[in-house]
């Protein structure tokens, strides 16, 4: 079946909602709820005007190019200085927070899904414990939030999807082969090297030797802006392919790529993470709109009581509780902590994890997987964007709270 037609769907519908994006910021609607409504409005679960199979070579490549260009630019805006600005919150959110996620999210699901067997329950876990600062954009955007709070999430959010990415990769590699080749030593160590030392070693190389050449050729005005701007899909792309073709993980290249970005020039370097968020963007609205199409209709269908018991465990607990225990020792109010550890939407890197999984392990075996995952991102979707703008106003009357410099 030709894909055009939702190619020609999805194109019409980033325009449309173009023409009214700036209303859109002002009320608690945000893009990915209009997006994904539309997905779903158009599947077989609504008007069933377009049908669209998660293994679509299509959906396939969208994901693939969607991931490689988000690792590359959250990793590309981070530096020493922004980290330094919010006083280790990050570090906390990242080197403490977010094991005590993936680690809690397991144990938790045990009891429920333990007919799924450890390594997927892992997997699920895993691909839910990124966090999308985007789901809530009034929340780090917002004036009336403290800087230093806005930060946090953001760099967090920024940070977590590629630290998530080995092992999610692991849980792939041991459901891919028999219990004989996942129990041997060699099968793990030559995992290892091929993800976690060919990958950074060739995305680092390329982010540096690229970043600096584009540096040295702009301040020589040998490099229009235009291509500048350019740049941050080439080179995130350049990483992708060289560490997959040394058999490397291309993700992980893509990853350190950007974290090792060799464009010291300021203007530079915004004009390349300026480009690679707007390209961002525009492959994230695609991205929703296929959760909506692909991924709601064959998940509705296995979503029971254990299913939305998690999905909510997943949003509060799981995120919440890891959260807290990170911050202790800080001199954040209660109310920061909480806040912090509501606004830790699932999004677009659970989604476009999860289509990676499906073309590489196939949807039969797995369809409760796929139902929990998506049930939580679908709720987050909707429940983090309606509560970013109110949630984020009562800073506003919050305003005798001391949060410490």
């Amino acid at each position: 079946m030709h894909e055009y037609p939702i190619l020609i769907f999805a194109a019409l519908l980033i325009l449309v909602y173009g023409l009214f994006s700036r209303l859109s910021e002002r009320s608690p609607i945000s893009a990915a709820m209009v997006f994904v409504s539309v997905g779903i409005i158009a599947s077989p679960l609504g008007f069933d005007l377009l049908e669209l199979g998660m293994k679509s070579s299509t959906v396939r490549v969208l994901a693939e190019l969607t991931l490689i260009l988000v690792l590359f630019v959250d990793a590309s805006t981070i530096d020493i200085a922004s980290l330094k600005k919010v006083k280790g919150l990050p570090f906390r959110l990242l080197f403490i927070g977010l094991p005590v996620t993936m680690v809690l999210g397991i144990v938790l699901a045990l009891p429920f899904f333990y007919s799924m067997g450890l390594w997927t329950i892992a997997l699920m876990a895993l691909i839910l414990s990124p966090t999308d600062a985007a789901l809530g954009m009034p929340v780090v955007t917002s004036p009336v939030v403290p800087e230093k709070i806005r930060e946090a999430i953001n760099v967090e959010s920024g940070l977590n999807d590629g630290m998530a990415l080995p092992p999610i990769l692991a849980c792939i590699a041991a459901l891919s082969v028999g219990p004989a080749e996942r129990a041997g030593v060699d099968f793990w160590m030559w995992f290892a090297v091929k993800q976690l030392l060919f990958g950074p070693i060739v995305g680092a190389l390329v982010g540096w030797i690229g970043g600096r050449l584009v540096d040295r050729a702009s301040k020589k005005e040998w490099m229009n802006p235009t291509f500048q701007r350019l740049a941050a899909c080439s080179l995130a792309v350049l990483a992708y392919a060289l560490a997959e073709e040394v058999h490397g993980n291309g993700f992980i290249a893509a990853f350190f790529g950007g974290l090792m970005l060799g464009v010291h020039t300021p203007e530079v370097r915004e004009r390349i993470q300026e480009f690679g968020e707007a390209e961002g963007q525009q492959l994230g609205l695609f991205v929703f709109l296929i959760f909506g199409l692909a991924a709601v209709p064959p998940a509705a269908a296995h979503w029971d009581i254990t299913a939305w018991i998690y999905a909510v465990l997943s949003l509060t607990v799981i995120r919440m509780l890891p959260v807290a225990l990170s911050l202790c020792g800080t001199t954040l109010t209660k109310f920061s902590v909480c806040f912090i550890g509501w606004f830790g939407p699932r999004g677009i890197a659970s989604v476009l994890y999860l289509i990676i999984v499906v073309n590489e392990l196939g949807l039969k075996g797995y369809e409760r997987m796929l139902s929990v995952i998506v049930l939580t991102v679908l709720l987050s979707v909707f429940l983090h964007g309606i509560t970013a703008v109110p949630l984020s106003r009562m800073y506003a009357s919050r305003t005798a709270d001391r949060e410490g410099n």
